[in-house]
């Protein structure tokens, strides 16, 4: 896509104590989140768990059960008050693209504007311009029912921007498309969204498509934010056992901490070299062991072999057998960057300093 002129920049949104109840069903859970003007932040989880329900609030589909939404520093929801969503300043792009069949892409792209009464001169201009950020310059007279499944969700983010919204909202837009058109519409609309200096908040159940595209993620499981921080901070500190396992960033094992180490379940024992062991208190818990923190080496403080391999993102994703000789066997993931046998036989070394212990909750 490329770079335009950009719009004013995106508003703030506060939100504030968020509740969503349907019933005896609470699907949010006092949610705050603050997102400055023109960041981008992606809510990332798995499916159920109050992601999409917290788009709907912000864009005024639904009214919550408790909590205040402001975007811009203007209140559009709490107990007394209520914006409509068409006053709210958004534009949204949806999975299933929601565009027309009856009409034109050029007609799709300026409904927006036909309903905020411009000029049918102007919209004309703006409609060719938000086409052509997009890749689809010319496009005006073409048919939605003509387009390849990238090219209609293309058209959908024109109609989304051509109305240069303050915020942009989008649930799960590239789901519905193949992996590599995926990464490639995920890199444009990353670009697009800098260029144009608007703040969005993005739904997705995809890391990847995540961490490429937000500065900030908030990882959402049970209605909750189980935490909120930058993609790098995400892979490199993740504040609890189901946050590291959802994103997949290495292996958990479960075991006791002694207060020297860790005993793992089977009786495999990892004692850190003196000034690296994370005092913890002892006692129960999971260790974690991220991919960053294995690689090959003499030392080979684990020893297992190849049981399993998939070539993901220019690495081989390598599952390991660890243990045995006395020890009760567990599977570990590595990434490798050549493709190994099956059986083959793997020492590695650790990286003490990345290794996180996580104590049972209580």
């Amino acid at each position: 896509m490329p770079p335009s002129t950009p719009s004013p920049a995106g508003a703030s949104i506060a939100i504030e104590g968020l509740v969503q109840r349907f019933g005896q069903n609470t699907v949010l859970d006092h949610i705050d989140i603050h997102i400055g003007a023109g960041q981008v932040l992606a809510l990332l989880g798995p499916s159920g768990c109050g992601k999409t329900t917290l788009l709907k609030l912000l864009a005024g589909l639904n009214r919550p059960t408790e909590g205040r939404i402001a975007i811009g520093g203007t209140t559009v929801v709490d107990q007394r008050s209520f914006l409509p969503p068409e006053k709210r300043g958004l534009g949204m792009v949806f999975q299933d693209y929601a565009l027309w069949p009856h009409m034109s892409v050029g007609r799709n792209v300026a409904f927006p504007l036909e309903v905020r009464g411009v000029a049918a001169a102007e919209r004309a201009g703006r409609v060719a311009q938000a086409l052509e950020m997009v890749g689809l310059g010319g496009f005006e007279s073409r048919q939605p029912s003509s387009l390849s499944g990238g090219q209609q969700q293309r058209v959908a983010l024109a109609r989304a921007v051509v109305a240069r919204p303050q915020v942009l909202l989008f649930d799960e837009p590239l789901s519905n498309l193949d992996r590599d058109l995926r990464e490639t519409l995920c890199v444009e609309i990353g670009e697009l969204l800098r260029s144009l200096g608007t703040t969005a908040v993005y739904v997705t159940h995809d890391h990847e498509e995540a961490f490429a595209l937000a500065d900030t993620v908030a990882v959402m499981r049970g209605g909750k934010v189980s935490q909120m921080a930058a993609p790098e901070a995400l892979i490199h500190e993740p504040a609890s056992r189901d946050v590291a396992e959802f994103l997949k960033l290495g292996a958990l094992q479960a075991g006791v901490c002694t207060g020297r180490g860790w005993q793992l379940a089977g009786g495999l024992e990892l004692a850190p070299p003196a000034g690296l062991f994370q005092q913890t208190p002892p006692g129960p818990g999971h260790l974690f062991i991220p991919h960053a923190a294995l690689r090959p080496g003499a030392g080979a403080v684990l020893r297992g072999h190849v049981i399993a391999q998939r070539y993901r993102g220019g690495h081989y994703a390598t599952t390991l057998q660890v243990g045995g000789e006395g020890h009760a066997s567990f599977e570990l993931a590595w990434l490798s960057d050549q493709r190994l046998p099956l059986r083959h036989p793997i020492g590695l070394d650790l990286d003490w300093s990345r290794l996180r212990w996580f104590p049972q909750a209580a």
